[in-house]
C-alpha cells in the first residue's frame, strides 16, 4: 500500500498540531522525537519556536528574572513572540528548548493607583502561594479593556518527575475588575497529570469559579482576595482527592470476583504478625520435637 507524501504545509501543521499537545514538562522530549522522525532542522526550528510561545501561555511556564519569579501567560504577550515583567520593567523572547531569554528589551509602566493595587495584591497572593504550595509561583498582571481597568493573578506549581514516568501541573486564574465597591472576581482552576508507565494516562480537571467582593479600601480587597483564592482551591482539592478516591474504589470494585464491604479502616500489620508468631512458634517447636522423637525411634 502506498503511502502519499505531506506537503510542507501539512507537515508544518501536523508538527505544531503534535507539539501543541504536549503534555505540560515534556515538550522538550516531544520536540526531539519529532526530529528524529522529519530530520528538517530549519523546518523543526521555527515550528518548535512558534508552538513553544504557545505551549507557555498555556501552561504559566516559570521564569526567574533578577531573582523574581515571572509567569508567562497570554496575558503579558506583547506581540512578535515576546513577553513582558512589571517587576523588571523588561520585555522578553524565551526559548523553550534552550530555557533561555533573548532580545531583552526595557518595558515601559504606567504608574498610577492600579499599579499601586496590583502590588499590594500580589504580595498578599505571594503569602497563600508560599503557605500552600511546595515550589508555587505566582503573578498580578494589569490589563486595559476600553478604559476599564482589570486585575490578573495567576498561579502555577509543577512537579516534574520523568524519571518515575509522571509529570503533573496545577494551574489558576482569577480577574477582576478594579471597581469602586463591588466587584465580581471570575476564576479558572485546572489540574493536568499525566502518567506513562506501562500505561498512557492522562487526567485533566478543572472548574471556573464567580464570585463577588465587596470593596472597603486596598489592603483590605487584597486580603479579602487571597482568602477568597484559598477558600476555592481548597474545596476544589478536596473533591478532586474525593472523587480520585471513588474512581479508586469503583476501579477495585471492577477487579474483584464479587462485591466486598470498603472499610477504610486502617489494619495494624505489625500487631497482626506479632499475634501469630506468638500462635506459631509453640506449633513449630512441636513439630521439630516429633521430628526428633521419630528419627531416635527409628534408629
Amino acid at each position: 500500500m502506498s503511502g502519499s507524501v505531506l506537503s510542507r504545509k501539512e507537515k508544518e501543521k501536523a508538527i505544531r498540531r503534535l507539539l501543541i499537545q504536549a503534555p505540560p514538562g515534556e515538550f522538550v522530549n516531544a520536540f526531539d522525537d519529532l526530529c528524529l522522525l522529519i530530520r528538517d532542522e530549519k523546518l523543526m526550528h521555527y515550528q518548535g519556536e512558534c508552538a513553544g510561545h504557545q505551549h507557555c501561555q498555556k501552561y504559566y511556564v516559570p521564569l526567574c528574572i533578577d531573582g523574581n519569579p515571572v509567569l508567562l501567560s497570554h496575558h503579558n504577550v506583547v506581540g512578535d513572540f515576546r513577553f513582558f515583567d512589571c517587576h523588571s520593567k523588561l520585555s522578553f523572547k524565551f526559548d523553550l528548548l534552550q530555557n533561555q531569554l533573548k532580545d531583552i528589551k526595557t518595558h515601559g509602566i504606567i504608574r498610577n493607583e492600579t499599579e499601586y493595587l496590583r502590588n499590594v495584591v500580589l504580595c498578599a497572593l505571594k503569602l497563600y502561594v508560599n503557605d500552600h504550595y511546595p515550589t508555587g509561583n505566582c503573578n498580578v498582571l494589569r490589563k486595559s479593556v476600553k478604559k476599564k481597568e482589570f486585575l490578573i493573578a495567576c498561579i502555577e506549581d509543577h512537579c516534574y518527575e520523568t524519571g518515575n514516568f509522571w509529570n503533573g501541573l496545577w494551574k489558576s486564574k482569577w480577574i477582576f475588575q478594579v471597581h469602586p465597591f463591588l466587584t465580581q472576581v471570575t476564576g479558572r482552576i485546572f489540574v493536568q497529570v499525566h502518567y506513562f508507565k506501562n500505561v498512557n494516562l492522562h487526567i485533566e480537571i478543572s472548574k471556573d469559579l464567580k464570585e463577588s467582593l465587596e470593596i472597603v479600601n486596598q489592603a483590605q480587597l487584597a486580603l479579602s482576595f487571597a482568602r477568597l483564592v484559598e477558600e476555592q482551591e481548597n474545596k476544589f482539592q478536596a473533591s478532586v482527592l474525593e472523587e480520585l478516591q471513588e474512581l479508586s474504589n469503583e476501579a477495585l470494585r471492577k477487579i474483584l470476583r464479587r462485591d466486598l464491604p470498603v472499610t477504610r479502616t486502617l489494619i495494624d500489620w505489625q500487631r497482626i504478625l506479632s499475634d501469630l508468631n506468638l500462635v506459631m512458634y509453640p506449633k513449630l517447636g512441636y513439630v521439630i520435637y516429633s521430628r526428633s522423637v521419630l528419627c531416635n525411634w527409628i534408629i
